[in-house]
């Protein structure tokens, strides 16, 4: 990520402290291709790793540990860190039709 502006940093913090504005900055920031790791590291060093970690309950290192590029996060600890934020993951259907939907249910009622 570029490098920006010590007052936009806080700006930005100040901005993600409220949960509406990280919301939609997280689905924002995944829609525009950056990885949600990226996204909640930078959200963590900008609102404050003690802060995230009592809004979260989990530890500071094991935040930092499962939001650092090369970790692999467990579903479950992506949405701890997500909850504060209103999000989840979950599987979501791809491009699929009317159609397509039906013809699972017709397989699944056998």
């Amino acid at each position: 990520m570029p490098r920006r502006s010590k007052d936009w940093n806080e700006g930005l913090a100040k901005d993600l402290r409220d949960s509406t504005f990280a919301k939609e900055f997280i689905m924002a920031s995944i829609e525009d291709g950056i990885s949600l790791q990226e996204v909640l590291c930078k959200i963590i060093h900008t609102v404050g790793i003690k802060e995230i970690s009592k809004m979260t309950g989990i530890a500071a290192p094991n935040i930092l540990r499962a939001v650092a590029p090369k970790s692999n996060p467990t579903l479950t600890t992506l949405n701890k860190l997500l909850k504060p934020f209103q999000l989840k993951l979950m599987p979501a259907p791809m491009n699929t039709s009317n159609r397509s939907v039906s013809k699972i249910k017709k397989r699944v009622a056998g």
